[in-house]
């Protein structure tokens, strides 16, 4: 991936990863990331950059002054010099490079805190391309309660109806891609690993047939789709990292 693209794709995990946020596209260039009517970030792609806005209010910039030396004349410049309306201290932020974004990710955090609760892995399995089994629709053994609530977003997510395949997991005789191996069990061996998970790329494209769902984009997406339709196929969005 080029840098921008892997500045795409780590906003992404980071926003997915730490929230459960309405994902509303304006089908060109916008992204808003929204929990109700407030608008906790948005997103203006361009062909070299992206632009992060946040809004400040009166606490997030009290927060901000306490925290101030923690960031970079890069974000103080941007912070001094944004204009504050009567509803915040509106940040319009050039982001090009990974370094930028880990500090808009802090200021992300100041705005809202984390509001994604990850599911359990007391009994997670695995699957070779690090993916969760047991958060996968097609899993055999998959509380049934649990494909019901997942079906319906599957659905809206995917625009496919017909989620009745079942896999048994890479470890059993009735793996679904045991006859036509994925980019995972084709990648693992030629590196001398038994899986993707031991990799030190890992995650990576080839890990998850959700990743080019896992870029910014401009569609719309509610949070019950992103929850259900992507996260379970995409390698560590659920859990610490």
């Amino acid at each position: 991936m080029t840098i921008l693209e892997q500045v795409s794709h780590e906003t992404m995990v980071f926003m997915r990863g730490k929230y459960r946020l309405d994902e509303i596209g304006d089908g060109k260039d916008e992204l808003k990331f929204k929990q109700g009517q407030k608008t906790i970030l948005t997103v203006y792609t361009h062909d070299d950059k992206f632009t992060f806005l946040i809004i400040f209010g009166r606490k997030e910039r009290e927060c901000f002054e306490m925290q101030k030396n923690e960031f970079s004349t890069y974000i103080h410049d941007y912070y001094d010099n944004s204009k504050t309306y009567h509803d915040g201290k509106w940040m319009f932020i050039d982001v090009s490079t990974l370094e930028q974004l880990e500090e808009v990710k802090k200021l992300i955090l100041i705005k809202k805190k984390p509001n994604r609760k990850p599911f359990k892995k007391e009994n997670a399995l695995y699957s070779k391309c690090g993916q969760r089994c047991d958060l996968c629709v097609h899993y055999a053994d998959l509380d049934e309660d649990m494909r019901d609530i997942m079906i319906p977003q599957l659905i809206k997510m995917w625009g496919q109806t017909d989620w009745s395949m079942r896999c048994e997991g890479c470890y059993s005789e009735n793996c679904y891609c045991k006859d036509e191996p994925c980019n995972a069990k084709g990648c693992a061996p030629q590196k001398g690993l038994a899986e993707c998970r031991e990799c030190g790329e890992f995650p990576c494209v080839k890990a998850t047939s959700a990743d080019y769902r896992s870029m910014i984009h401009t569609e719309v997406h509610y949070a019950d789709e992103i929850t259900w339709g992507i996260l379970p196929y995409v390698p560590m969005q659920y859990e610490e990292q």
